[in-house]
């Protein structure tokens, strides 16, 4: 206590505390920034007399910085490129909130219970696709950062700040704060012919056990930084006299995606979590020619009933069906 003013002193904070991005990645991403869970397409109004119809496309997209992004995310923003821009048919908003975001990345100085990056390649150190990196740096030396140049336009934002020339010990010391997160990952995931092995046990009974626990609420496919998939709704008023299309994501886990006449494709919980899964670890790289999985731990982080894909991922191997003499 304070004999002067009768107040307890504050507790000396951690360096913990002191740094600016000492957490671990939340359930949004930049996913919701650059491809928006609700995108009006256009919208018609008829004017009152009945002949003329006014329609009005999407708004023009706001232009991005992103500050914080980490390197599991700067992957999954590549994914989407691939996704959204890397064939003939361009997602011409997804392009255009794309083509001028400015990314200022940030190696993680701390691996989250549930993070894989590392097993993924993806992390925790950015290797590209930013325009700037910062490594945090908390030591007798004081409180800075290491700066990494990306791009021609982040050249010129740091010609514009204040800066000193980054000595050997302050490289060596970033090189050690990456190193550390690296070796401090909560969770790890054999990607050793994983799509093969997925292939192989798509009737394997372990998709029937983790069904016995899957709610199919799409948590997953929500907070996952690399799913794309979406629907388009149209609602018009009783009148007949306004109406609007709107791009939603969509999940795989609902009963309305896999619907064709008649019914869904996927009726079961087993069916849409195998679809899931085996999409994100297999055909995504038939598909697009890498994973769909960046190790964020999103899904396992918020899925509400504790579900691990790395732990899915691990059991089918151990029993996998194509061992000879396995017990499955």
């Amino acid at each position: 206590m304070d004999g002067r003013t009768g107040r307890r002193p504050l507790p000396a904070r951690s360096d913990d505390e002191r740094l600016l991005f000492h957490y671990n990645a939340g359930a949004g991403s930049w996913k919701h920034a650059l491809f928006p869970p609700a995108l009006r397409l256009f919208s018609a109004r008829r004017a009152p007399d009945g002949d003329d119809v006014h329609v009005e496309g999407p708004e023009a997209p706001p232009r991005y910085a992103f500050l914080g992004v980490r390197a599991c995310d700067l992957h999954a923003i590549a994914v989407q490129d691939r996704v959204f821009m890397g064939d003939r048919h361009v997602d011409e908003d997804y392009a255009a909130r794309r083509r001028d975001a400015f990314l200022v990345a940030v190696n993680c100085t701390k691996a989250g219970g549930t993070c894989f990056c590392v097993s993924m390649g993806t992390g925790p150190r950015a290797g590209g696709g930013f325009d700037l990196a910062l490594t945090e740096l908390l030591d007798e030396a004081g409180h800075r950062f290491l700066v990494e140049v990306g791009s021609d336009r982040g050249a010129e934002v740091l010609a514009e700040l204040p800066r000193r020339p980054a000595g050997d010990d302050d490289e060596r010391r970033a090189t050690e704060v990456v190193e550390r997160t690296a070796a401090s990952m909560g969770r790890t995931l054999d990607t050793d012919g994983l799509k093969e092995l997925l292939y192989a046990n798509a009737e394997h009974p372990r998709w029937a056990a983790v069904a016995d626990r899957c709610l199919t609420c799409g948590n997953c496919t929500l907070a996952c930084p690399t799913c794309f998939c979406s629907t388009v709704e149209d609602v018009t008023d009783l009148a007949g006299a306004e109406a609007q299309r709107t791009r939603r994501w969509d999940s795989c886990f609902t009963l309305d995606h896999s619907y064709v006449h008649g019914g869904s494709v996927r009726p079961s919980a087993r069916a849409r979590y195998r679809q899931w899964m085996t999409h994100k670890l297999a055909s995504w790289i038939d598909q697009f020619g890498t994973s769909g999985c960046v190790g964020c731990g999103r899904c396992i982080t918020w899925c509400p009933v504790a579900i691990d894909i790395t732990e899915e991922a691990a059991a089918i191997r151990a029993s996998d069906v194509r061992q000879a003499g396995a017990d499955v």
